[in-house]
């Protein structure tokens, strides 16, 4: 070892060699305190020949998304002269950040960065991201953005990134295929949100097989577009994180049972040739417009987002769409949805740390998310644009979204194993969908799997 044990131990935590608990356990022998560790974890600023104007900006986004970033900064790049913007895209996706974490530690990281939100606590504890509140001047985002892309943005009450967006979720249909089978569409009102078995009737007579008895359309194909785990769990009343007893919660009543309506309406049409149909079109599988199942007919219905909104009239004009809320378990309960989005966060190590603090609260602020909302029918988080009537004018597709679905959408848990345990969601999701596996069983194994590594950081404070 160097002359710093404990410095020594995080660059082995970092460089993978060891894992969390056992550099925890190694600074418990040293002696370390609380803060030695948190600053033992931080990555060394690394100075980087680079202009004092220029700023690197690396984003995993692609079009059409990326052609609207570009128009944001270029649009920066002219009203400040004295900083500019290079955007970059590189490969990577919502939890994918190989590229950022090798660059970051080699000292050749940008100077901003496109994370998405639910990762942004995991990146902070990582110790790859800067704590941005003393270059914010006294600004606290959680009175400026909406509270949960606040929260998602912070870690343990520090701030690490500025929110650039939002969404929600609705159930998408296609009004003459429900014709076609004389289903009224005014039964999708959701003015009175249809229950999960009225639903799976409805989509079941849509279903259409081939002569080898194979699906050649389905009414609702379960697990396609943003129909995940944590659309399932919180429509039944599911709750992913219990903050009072720091435990992650897969095994709550409510996800289980509404993994359970996945498992039970997959089995009764054969999971087989469900997921020939299906497979190739599901959530995690990324699919070009031009082939999503719903823009080519082939599904009725789709659990998917505001962004929707600039798809269809691209690449499906002439299907007569309507939107509603996601079904519910029993008549008269609450609809559940959700949201996510993206964030710009600045990496440990930047030389230019004021340039990239000018960019990303333009980015993060009302100019670029107006920009933002407006060309790709995300929401902006900034709460001053969500009130402005002009941002949406006479776009009621839009405001259904804003207005109906946004201020009761739930999110997923901002936590320092957030990707881990998305990925152990997903991998149980996955085998319920396939009835691999029973459900409670597939969530218990999550549960397992992911509260040990929360554990060395509890208790948590969200927001």
């Amino acid at each position: 070892m160097g002359n710093n044990p404990l410095h020594d131990l995080a660059r082995q935590f970092r460089s993978g060699r060891i894992d969390r608990r056992t550099f925890l356990r190694g600074a418990a022998v040293l002696g370390a305190s609380a803060t030695a560790i948190s600053s033992a974890l931080r990555v060394a600023p690394v100075a980087r020949a680079q202009d004092a104007g220029r700023v690197v900006f690396w984003t995993s986004h692609t079009e059409p998304d990326l052609t609207t970033l570009r128009q944001i900064v270029d649009t920066f790049n002219k009203e400040n002269p004295d900083v500019q913007v290079e955007m970059t895209p590189v490969v990577g996706d919502e939890t994918d950040v190989t590229k950022l974490m090798t660059a970051v530690r080699g000292g050749t990281g940008p100077d901003v960065y496109h994370l998405d939100r639910f990762n942004v606590a995991q990146r902070a504890a990582d110790g790859v991201l800067q704590e941005l509140d003393e270059y914010l001047e006294g600004e606290d985002i959680s009175e400026t953005h909406i509270g949960f892309a606040a929260a998602e943005a912070k870690f343990q009450g520090k701030t690490y990134a500025l929110p650039t967006d939002t969404d929600a979720r609705a159930l998408f249909f296609n009004r003459g295929m429900l014709q076609e089978v004389g289903v009224d569409p005014a039964e999708l009102d959701p003015a009175k949100p249809i229950t999960f078995a009225r639903f799976a009737e409805i989509a079941n007579q849509l279903n259409q097989t081939d002569q080898d008895g194979n699906y050649s359309r389905m009414g609702f194909a379960a697990y396609t577009h943003q129909a995940w785990h944590y659309t399932y769990g919180f429509a039944f009343g599911g709750k992913f994180f219990d903050e009072q007893a720091c435990q992650v919660t897969p095994d709550d009543p409510g996800v289980v049972a509404g993994h359970q309506w996945l498992y039970d309406y997959v089995k009764a049409l054969d999971p087989q040739k469900v997921n020939a149909f299906a497979g190739p079109y599901a959530a995690d599988v990324t699919v070009p417009e031009e082939q999503d199942p719903f823009v080519t007919k082939r599904v009725a219905f789709a659990v998917t987002g505001d962004w929707y909104l600039g798809v269809l009239p691209k690449y499906a004009p002439d299907i007569d769409f309507g939107m509603t809320l996601i079904p519910v378990p029993n008549e008269g309960d609450p609809s559940a949805t959700w949201a996510g989005g993206w964030s710009v966060v600045i990496p440990a190590g930047v030389k230019n740390v004021e340039g990239a603090v000018k960019f990303i609260r333009y980015l993060g602020g009302e100019p670029g998310q107006r920009i933002y909302a407006t060309e790709t029918k995300h929401l902006p988080t900034v709460n001053s644009l969500l009130k402005d009537p002009s941002l949406f004018g006479e776009d009621e597709q839009h405001r259904f979204f804003a207005e109906t679905l946004l201020p009761t959408a739930k999110n997923r848990p901002p936590l320092p194993v957030g990707v881990k345990y998305w990925d152990e969601l997903t991998a149980a999701w996955q085998k319920v969908f396939l009835t691999e596996e029973e459900p409670a069983q597939a969530l218990k194994t999550v549960k397992d799997r992911v509260q040990g590594d929360l554990e060395s950081y509890c208790p948590i404070t969200v927001g």
